[in-house]
């Protein structure tokens, strides 16, 4: 039976594999770990999919890889088989509930920063199939200031970065904007704070965050919203389902739908070379 899944699911991405639309690639990342940020991508992507668009959710997350796991749904082939040339991009991808596609990240990652010129070629040639065939394409990357995650960061056209009230956070991710900054990198970034107790807080938050890169970046950090502390958060964590599938009327979820809709409100055009620009600068980052 699950054979006869994979033959269906592989036949379905690979019809035609003709580009039919510009793809809009999104990086979500963190400046320290454990704020939540894997969640927020995930339902991020199914808040996106719920008002009809096409998405792909990378697990980026070097060594922390868990989407899988968020999912409940255990990835028999990830971003490893791809790059050992054992499996092509199209068998890699899997579908969780609810219909996400997204691939999982595995090992991959580690063995990514080892290719040689010609393997990096050959998985740059196997991302860049993707190109037209998603609205978005979304990396969760991992969190703090790893080299290959500010690969990630650079490369894409946008990037959210996720922090929560508490201090620790609001200096890494601050850290971790001014490091980019200071590479010399056009990113837009925009702001998430997660797990506020009430609006003013989460308002208080990015105001302090805000104001600091105004000042000594000279950087300016749109907020797209905040999401409440929800104990239905942690109750789908433990369920292995996607807090928009278990919980979709809670107070966490519905956060989520309103940084969507602020996400899809502003003028953004996608870029022209979607995929294929990404992978040319991450090929240059990389050498």
């Amino acid at each position: 039976m699950n054979d006869q899944a994979q033959a269906l699911r592989h036949m379905v991405l690979s019809q035609d594999r003709q580009p039919a639309k510009t793809t809009r690639i999104v990086t979500v990342t963190s400046g320290k770990g454990g704020v939540g940020k894997s969640n927020l991508s995930l339902n991020f992507a199914l808040a996106l999919q719920n008002r009809g668009y096409s998405v792909l959710l990378f697990d980026a997350d070097i060594g922390m890889a868990n989407i899988d796991v968020l999912l409940g749904t255990p990835a028999p082939y990830n971003l490893f088989h791809l790059l050992k040339r054992e499996k092509t991009i199209w068998d890699i991808i899997q579908t969780g509930p609810g219909g996400l596609k997204f691939i999982a990240g595995g090992s991959g990652f580690q063995d990514l920063i080892r290719l040689s010129d010609e393997e990096l070629e050959y998985f740059a040639d196997q991302i860049g199939k993707l190109h037209g065939h998603v609205d978005f394409l979304l990396f969760d990357t991992g969190a703090g200031l790893s080299k290959e995650t500010v690969r990630f960061i650079t490369a894409a056209q946008e990037t959210i970065v996720v922090t929560t009230p508490e201090p620790t956070s609001i200096t890494d991710a601050y850290a971790l904007i001014k490091m980019v900054k200071s590479m010399g990198h056009h990113v837009d970034f925009r702001l998430v704070v997660n797990r506020v107790g009430d609006e003013r807080e989460g308002n208080q938050t990015a105001d302090n965050i805000r104001q600091v890169a105004g000042k000594y970046l000279g950087l300016d950090l749109p907020l797209l919203g905040f999401v409440p502390e929800d104990a239905s958060v942690s109750k789908a964590v433990k369920r292995q389902t996607a807090l928009a599938v278990a919980y979709p009327s809670s107070q966490a979820y519905r956060g989520i739908e309103r940084i969507v809709s602020r996400f899809l409100e502003e003028p953004k055009e996608a870029e022209a070379g979607g995929v294929k620009s990404f992978l040319q600068r991450m090929r240059r980052l990389w050498s």
